[in-house]
């Protein structure tokens, strides 16, 4: 007889602001999808965020890394609250976790649904994702503050670029690449940096010749973000290091509509660490507690969460309800210019999953 497959086991932070209003409107997404497929989903929440680091001095536990390791994968919410300093709930928090468990890339897709309305003229048919590593670069946290306080403050912020980290991003932009167009623009700014982006130019193309049937372009990145805007389906994969990679994704959110639309997957390709999925909006505690904030965000980070544990039916499913209720304008949320509220919209999505 066979055994039924083990349930899936989450861990979810809701964070801050509206993170806990769109993580509960995608778990009970998550939950029917897999169910329709024969499996089953367990949820273990975490009190890690701001509230937490007020009530007892820390963001997240000391042995914060081991308990995340105990689940297969984590649904994140957002992080930062006004009343508390960004650096430590981000750096306390997310950039913590994903260097604890190395996480070595984050994955931002990007992708147009129809119906929804968008700053940029003609998004019809945008479907690109980005790659960026996810450890170094200019935020790996080198440097320091001389001088301060006497009116000649110094402010160093050093970037690393290891070869091996350029390595594995690049594997995986390739192997993405290889299972879609065939086409990676790698992005970098190696005219006027002298080291670091020099060898993401060199690394990447050495990496390239084990992948034959990807085409490999480098692009400067201030190129890069005017092509974005003005050739949006020119691009299919892109691979950036850990600044410019946050900066181009969040300007490519526009095509899709806004930061309401943008998934997000911090893993370790090929590795035994659990990834972290996230929405990429943040806390928005301007409009937190009022019930309009876009969940299609985290709705669609869900469904990276669950393709990429092998639940590629659910993933489809949820990818298709979230596009089906964005066509009927009364499921638009504030941000894409309608009335609807976050249960509204993920109502609307749930229907769709049950029928």
């Amino acid at each position: 007889m066979t055994q039924p497959a083990a349930p899936v086991r989450l861990a979810v932070i809701p964070g801050d602001g509206v993170g806990p209003e769109v993580i509960e409107a995608t778990v009970p997404v998550m939950r029917a999808a897999v169910t329709a497929e024969g499996g089953e989903l367990q949820f273990d929440e975490l009190d890690w965020g701001g509230e937490r680091f007020l009530r007892e001095g820390a963001v997240m536990p000391a042995d914060a890394a081991a308990v995340v390791r105990q689940h297969d994968a984590v649904l994140f919410g957002a992080v930062g609250r006004p009343d508390v300093p960004d650096h430590e709930l981000v750096w306390g928090l997310i950039i913590g976790l994903r260097q604890q468990l190395d996480l070595a890339v984050n994955v931002r897709p990007v992708r147009a649904f129809s119906g929804v309305p968008t700053k940029v003229r003609d998004t019809d048919g945008v479907d690109l994702v980005i790659v960026r590593e996810n450890t170094e670069g200019e935020y790996v946290g080198a440097g320091g503050l001389a001088h301060a306080g006497t009116g000649h403050d110094l402010g160093i912020e050093v970037a690393v670029h290891s070869r091996r980290v350029i390595e594995r991003a690049a594997h995986h932009a390739f192997t993405l690449a290889e299972q879609r167009s065939g086409r990676l623009s790698l992005v970098t700014k190696s005219n006027a940096m002298r080291y670091g982006y020099p060898l993401w130019d060199r690394v990447v193309t050495e990496v390239a010749e084990q992948y034959p049937g990807v085409e490999l372009e480098i692009v400067l990145v201030d190129a890069m973000a005017a092509r974005m805007i003005q050739a949006p389906r020119s691009l299919d994969v892109l691979l950036a290091g850990n600044l410019f990679g946050d900066i181009l994704s969040d300007l490519a959110a526009v095509l899709a509509g806004g930061m309401g639309m943008a998934p997000s997957a911090n893993i370790l390709p090929g590795g035994d660490a659990p990834g972290i999925y996230e929405p990429v909006h943040g806390s928005a505690p301007d409009i937190a507690g009022r019930g309009v904030a876009n969940p299609v965000a985290c709705l669609l980070s869900g469904a990276l969460l669950l393709e990429d544990l092998g639940h590629t039916r659910a993933a489809h499913d949820i990818r298709q309800a979230v596009g089906g209720a964005l066509l009927d304008p009364d499921h638009h949320t504030p941000d894409l210019g309608g009335n609807a509220t976050t249960a509204d919209l993920a109502t609307a999505v749930l229907n769709r999953m049950e029928t």
